[in-house]
This record gives C-alpha cells, sequence and structure tokens, in this order.
C-alpha cells in the first residue's frame, strides 16, 4: 500500500489553502478531487466577495476567521497579482424598523473587529450611489470582490511549489482509521489504495458524506447535510451601482443583494431554496421574486433585465428554521480518530476566510 504523509480531500479553496499550509510548512501533501478541476463547486459557484465580517456571532469561527482571513486575502491578492478590488458595500435600509437595525448590525461588526463602519443617511448614501433609494444605510469600506478562480489557481500554484500534488478524478470511496494511520480506497479510472498519517476532510457538500464512509469516525460526531441552493441572475446592462448593495439580512442568508464582478456585470442573489440534491439550474419563474426584492433599494429595475445567471448550494448543517450555523473544523480532541481533520459547513464567508481556516487546520493537526 502506497504511503503519503498528509492527504486532503477536495480542492475548493479551503482543501487548497490547507495543502499550501501544510506543504509550506514541510508536510508531503495529496490533494484528492472528485471532480476534473479545482473548484467546481462552492468555491465557483458564490458571489465572489471578499466579505468584511459583519454578520457572525462575536467569538465565532465565522466572525474570527473572516476577519483574519479578510485581512490575509487583500494581502496575498497584492503580493500574488490576483484580481481583486476593494469597493465597499453599503447595507441600505428601506423602513423605519429596518433603519433601527442598523445601529445592532454596525455594533455586532465592530465587535469582530471590523474597520470604518459608518451609519449614513438617505442623503449620504445617494450621494455616494445616485441610483439608490433607502432611508438610510450601513457603509462597510472593507468589503471588496475577487476573482476566485485566479484565487484558486494562486493557491494550487503555491501548493505545487512547496511540493503538493493535486490528483483529479480520485474519489475517496472509503477509508479506515488504525493505529497505523488512515488507510484510503481511491476510485476513478485506476482505483487504489494508500494510507496518510494525516486526513483533511475538506470535502464541502460532501464532507459529512465523506467522514461517514471512514471507519472509525463516530457517527454521532457528523452532523446532517442540508443543501441551500442560492439562484442568481444577472442584469443586461450596465451596473447602476459602483458599490456592492445589501439588504438588511432575512434568515438562512444575506437577502438578494446586487454585487458586481471585477468587469462591472451586475448580479443579483442569491435567494434561498432548500433542495434535496444537488441541481445547479436556474429557473427563470424565480425572478419574480427578484424583481420585488431589488425594487425596494432600486425601483427603477426595468422590466425584463434579469437573466438567469447560476446557481451555488450551500453546505449548511443546520436544518431550514434552525438558528445560523458555525464553521465546524473537528479534530481528533473532539472525535477521538488520530490523524483526522473534519471541515463541515464551510459555507459563506468560507472563500474570505480560507488563509485563516488553513491556519486553524494546521494548528488542529499538530494537537492530533
Amino acid at each position: 500500500m502506497d504511503e503519503v504523509e498528509c492527504v486532503v480531500v477536495g480542492a475548493g479553496v479551503v482543501g487548497l489553502a490547507a495543502a499550501r499550509a501544510l506543504a509550506q510548512a514541510g508536510r508531503e501533501v495529496l490533494v484528492l478531487e472528485a471532480a476534473e478541476a479545482i473548484g467546481t463547486e462552492t468555491s465557483s459557484r458564490n458571489s465572489e466577495v471578499i466579505h468584511a465580517g459583519i454578520y457572525y456571532p462575536a467569538g465565532s469561527l465565522m466572525a474570527r476567521f473572516c476577519v483574519a482571513g479578510r485581512r490575509a486575502l487583500y494581502d496575498f491578492c497584492r503580493d500574488h497579482g490576483v484580481p481583486h478590488r476593494n469597493c465597499g458595500k453599503l447595507i441600505v435600509a428601506t423602513s423605519a424598523e429596518e433603519d433601527g437595525r442598523l445601529a445592532g448590525i454596525k455594533a455586532r461588526a465592530e465587535a469582530n473587529g471590523v474597520e470604518g463602519m459608518r451609519v449614513l443617511t438617505a442623503a449620504e448614501a445617494r450621494a455616494l450611489e445616485p441610483n439608490l433609494a433607502c432611508t438610510s444605510a450601513l457603509l462597510s469600506p472593507a468589503t471588496g470582490i475577487i476573482d476566485s478562480h485566479a484565487y484558486m489557481l494562486a493557491l494550487q500554484g503555491e501548493a505545487e511549489a512547496a511540493g503538493a500534488m493535486v490528483v483529479f478524478l480520485s474519489p475517496v470511496a472509503a477509508a479506515r482509521a488504525g493505529a497505523d494511520g488512515i488507510a484510503l480506497e481511491v476510485g476513478g479510472a485506476e482505483p487504489t489504495t494508500l494510507r496518510c498519517r494525516l486526513l483533511v476532510n475538506a470535502a464541502g457538500l460532501h464532507a459529512p458524506a465523506l467522514a461517514r464512509r471512514i471507519a472509525g469516525m463516530p457517527a454521532a460526531r457528523v452532523p446532517t447535510a442540508y443543501y441551500a441552493k442560492g439562484n442568481y441572475f444577472t442584469l443586461a446592462g450596465r451596473s447602476p451601482f459602483s458599490r456592492l448593495i445589501y439588504p438588511v439580512p432575512v434568515p438562512g442568508g444575506l437577502g438578494v443583494h446586487l454585487t458586481i464582478d471585477l468587469g462591472g456585470q451586475a448580479r443579483f442573489g442569491p435567494d434561498v431554496e432548500w433542495v434535496e440534491t444537488l441541481d445547479y439550474a436556474v429557473d427563470p419563474r424565480r425572478s419574480d421574486g427578484f424583481y420585488a426584492a431589488v425594487r425596494r433599494y432600486w425601483p427603477d429595475l426595468p422590466d425584463g433585465a434579469l437573466q438567469p445567471g447560476y446557481a451555488g448550494i450551500r453546505p449548511k448543517i443546520t436544518a431550514p428554521g434552525q438558528p445560523g450555523q458555525d464553521f465546524v473544523v473537528q479534530g481528533p480532541q473532539s472525535h477521538g480518530v488520530p490523524g483526522l481533520v473534519n471541515l463541515f459547513g464551510i459555507e459563506s464567508p468560507g472563500l474570505t476566510a480560507s488563509l485563516a481556516l488553513a491556519a486553524h487546520v494546521l494548528e488542529v493537526a499538530a494537537t492530533g
């Protein structure tokens, strides 16, 4: 049986960041990816936003790793030529009730260490974005946008430069934890078995299912997976805004917000659609709800301007209607399996938090 020191399952943004961190720490690293390329699921089906760290409960892993990861990510982008822009965003209130909620959002953001948050009057907000309709707004100057694929390519390049190897079309069919490491059965065109001393389960949407296929992993420590699909619609024509525009958050997500890509294209989403299977088709009929949501802060949205864009699926580990989740980075001290680190529920802000998450994986692996 072939042996390798570390195996990372999943070549999404967090798996690649973890592989890079491990390889740069001098570890021998193999990345196994079931798909044919890096980042084919959650990592490339999102808003490509560099989040400031506003909404998450103080002290949560999401809050800590989003703020630390965002700072590290801006530095990484500058140092590695990854296309990005620190454009800022406005969280917009459109009623007196929402006006009152902005102060709480600002307080939570500041408790998390987010810099520069400022409440604006409607006139101040419109001075920045003349097409905006609101009763007040909260400015987040730390928010930005990124080319997520270019970022993942940079992570992959650095991981490989440090000796890591990424192997595609290599699903992990089963695993068994033992005293001499974790044995993996790897499928694909040329099935093989190998043993590793450290296994990092960064399989995203499939992380709970993979954990259940690891003999010796306590089933009670594996969360149930729930899929929250987010649909996006693109705007025909030029974006009317230069910053990201977010409504006050709704349960399950951040509401139908407007983001822009680095080419200036505006897109709206995501909404929240709970699904049972991984289906990325966008139903054009869902645009009806988008028009109503968007016109609360952009009344001039023309009829027929929204076109089906793309969809992503959030790897939730809390059921619909339940309180929001936190990242789960689960090491041997939690589940009792030597050499195993599971990452569960790594949804937004996972991309922003990826470098901080990778550093934490290194710490958890060192203690197990």
